[in-house]
């Protein structure tokens, strides 16, 4: 059952949420993670971890959806001290987009710089097959074109400003060196926009099509609220698509949760040593 919260995130809401956690742990995070479906094993690679439930940290929401463990892990990956958010919260599970910020906001608090978000997401570009990786370099707020954006009611001053700039949402020079990391691993890393939408169901092809014809590569239910919380507070984003299903353009498959899973058996080992990689570099 969604525990029910205050649509809008306070500053006193992420103030006693990041007391919380510093009450656990004396590391100060530089690096920020957000692992989407299926993709949290990458957390299992922390050292000195200090792992901690979502469900105990005041005013957080809570994760209903499998492959989403719903769970904090602060310690060191690659030599540098990281928060990582392993399994996500969704629009679609009954939060607001501003209280799904809150772990933006709070690893803002903590003094993290980066923020590295995944996701698994559908393939929208037919060239794009599963269990190949997406280096995300723009998005489409789909949704928060349509109000729904986590940045609507007070504006937090102390974090940003009321309008703030997305140009370049996704920092150029992270995305260089996940680049030199995929060429040096031999990893092939395709490129392209990200689209945001509600969810839970999946796209119709006429969905597809049209999202395609927007410009869109790859789709999927998270990821850009995260996003545009964390470059209003100023802080620099590197994201990356595990791609789980292909375009299902003309209607001829079937997409399924379960197969959103089994990709990120496949993507999880790809996206370890790119971001291990990324990590040495900072």
């Amino acid at each position: 059952m969604v525990a029910r919260l205050n649509q809008f995130l306070s500053l006193n809401d992420i103030e006693v949420a990041t007391e919380f956690l510093r009450s656990h742990t004396d590391l100060q995070p530089r690096v920020g993670m957000i692992l989407g479906s299926g993709l949290g094993g990458l957390a299992e690679g922390v050292a000195s971890a200090t792992k901690i439930p979502t469900g105990e940290v005041p005013g957080w929401p809570q994760s209903t959806i499998e492959g989403h463990a719903g769970q904090l892990v602060i310690g060191e990956l690659e030599g540098q001290p990281v928060f990582v958010l392993q399994g996500r919260s969704h629009y679609y599970e009954g939060y607001s987009m501003p209280r799904i910020g809150i772990s933006a906001r709070v690893m803002q608090t903590l003094g993290v710089e980066i923020l590295i978000v995944t996701n698994a997401a559908g393939a929208v570009n037919p060239d794009f097959m599963p269990g190949e990786l997406m280096l995300i370099t723009d998005h489409i707020n789909f949704m928060g074109m349509a109000g729904a954006s986590p940045l609507r009611g007070p504006n937090l001053e102390s974090f940003g400003p009321r309008f703030p700039d997305m140009s370049q949402a996704y920092d150029r020079e992270l995305m260089a060196q996940a680049r030199e990391v995929a060429k040096e691993e031999g990893i092939e890393l395709q490129e392209g926009v990200y689209v945001c939408l509600g969810g839970p169901n999946f796209e119709t092809p006429a969905d597809l099509r049209f999202l395609r014809a927007a410009g869109a590569d790859a789709v999927g239910m998270s990821t850009v609220a995260e996003v545009i919380v964390a470059r209003h507070g100023g802080t620099r984003v590197l994201g990356v698509s595990g791609i789980s299903n292909k375009a299902n353009l003309d209607g001829d498959t079937v997409t399924t949760h379960e197969e959103v899973l089994e990709a990120g058996q496949i993507l999880v080992p790809k996206l370890t040593t790119l971001i291990r990689g990324v990590l040495r570099r900072l």
